[in-house]
């Protein structure tokens, strides 16, 4: 389940927000101020931060850029009434935000940002896990390989192949041994 946090000074907007995600299988918590929301990034981990643009005390973007170094894998997204092309850029180049959403919004629009970003949050979560996963098999193989190339140092001949005129392995021993009815 999905951790999502909300943040706007306006309780109304809030409710409205809730409103919308009510039906979707997320943890939604919600907060009117920014220091509270600083303060909630401290003790717990989200996976999703929508946070308003204006607010007193702090903009968004500041708190955006709050939760991109104390939890850079969150997904953020801005939520504004006003159209500000400087703070839109900000955001984008501040705070890296994953997307820009306008009061009022559509339900639709909105719910299919959100779904868009936790996606994208569960994609980027399973690279994280390949790659380490194939770190450690790729660390499991140079140890191998290092091993194969000591043991070739200590003891060549076990690395050396005879083979007959047609190309076939011969073995040494069986050569030398009765085949008691295998020919």
């Amino acid at each position: 389940m999905a951790n999502l946090l909300l943040i706007d000074d306006e309780p109304n907007i809030l409710s409205a927000l809730t409103r919308v995600l009510h039906k979707r299988p997320w943890q939604v918590t919600t907060c009117e101020r920014p220091e509270k929301a600083l303060e909630l990034l401290t003790q717990q981990n989200f996976d999703l931060i929508l946070s308003d643009y204006r607010m007193p005390g702090m903009d968004g973007i500041t708190l955006l850029q709050f939760v991109r170094q104390r939890q850079p894998e969150a997904m953020r997204l801005l939520l504004t009434a006003h159209g500000d092309r400087e703070a839109l850029i900000k955001a984008i180049n501040q705070a890296e935000i994953f997307r820009f959403l306008s009061k009022p919004w559509d339900d639709y629009e909105l719910l299919t940002a959100l779904d868009t970003a936790l996606e994208l949050l569960t994609l980027r979560r399973e690279q994280k896990r390949m790659y380490e996963q194939l770190k450690q098999q790729h660390d499991l193989l140079v140890r191998q390989r290092e091993a194969q190339e000591h043991l070739r140092a200590e003891h060549p001949a076990l690395f050396e192949v005879m083979r007959n005129e047609d190309g076939a392995i011969v073995l040494e021993e069986w050569e030398s041994l009765d085949h008691q009815g295998f020919n």
